[in-house]
């Protein structure tokens, strides 16, 4: 990974992780859409892993639906399971998920997990970790769709009483229950960063990476 650490206020484009299913309830996949208007409305970019079904289909076609722009990144072997978003102005098939990753943090300015399963928990949990170990100042933000993240949350909170998550190092990540309320908190830790913020590093892991 490219070490990077120029950050401004500005969020040009936004990646999103989120599932490829639907999930349980009606919220999930309504927030996605809102999200992906919400994001052409501001003139920001989706990033994002560039299937057309469940969570990841509802933001890209919420942007798409309301004349944003869209970047899918999707590997080789997941085109045809995640039916690759033709209809996106951007389409990178990579060949590996290593590649699909590094492009999509390379190509946003912050990142949002929606509700989704273990490749989004997997997505988000390194962003974090890079952002722990120093390797970045991107923003991060758990959408907390009804209620979706709080055994997350709480499992974060329980590392840190216990000091597996040092006290000095940040948490990494921002909580939103509103779609409405993602761009405004991105932006503002993306001026926080870009002015104040020093990424804490542990040099003898961050030598390793």
């Amino acid at each position: 990974m490219t070490k990077n650490e120029i950050n401004t206020n500005t969020i040009n484009s936004v990646c999103v992780y989120c599932g490829s299913g639907p999930g349980t309830d009606p919220k999930f996949m309504q927030a996605a859409t809102d999200f992906g208007r919400i994001l052409a409305e501001q003139n920001v970019g989706l990033v994002y892993g560039g299937g057309s079904i469940g969570l990841m289909g509802a933001v890209a076609r919420g942007v798409l639906d309301n004349g944003g722009r869209v970047t899918g990144i999707i590997p080789t072997f997941l085109t045809q399971r995640e039916n690759a978003m033709d209809q996106a102005q951007e389409l990178i098939v990579t060949a590996n998920m290593h590649e699909r990753k590094q492009l999509m943090f390379d190509r946003a300015d912050a990142f949002v997990a929606l509700p989704g399963g273990i490749g989004t928990l997997e997505e988000l949990v390194e962003m974090m970790t890079w952002s722990q170990l120093g390797r970045h100042t991107k923003p991060i933000l758990v959408a907390n769709v009804a209620h979706f993240w709080d055994p997350f949350l709480a499992l974060l909170s329980h590392m840190r009483q216990t000091a597996f998550i040092r006290a000095e190092l940040p948490a990494g990540v921002l909580t939103a229950s509103r779609v409405e309320d993602i761009l405004p908190q991105l932006r503002a830790a993306a001026h926080v960063s870009a002015s104040t913020r020093e990424p804490v590093a542990d040099e003898t892991v961050t030598e390793k990476m």
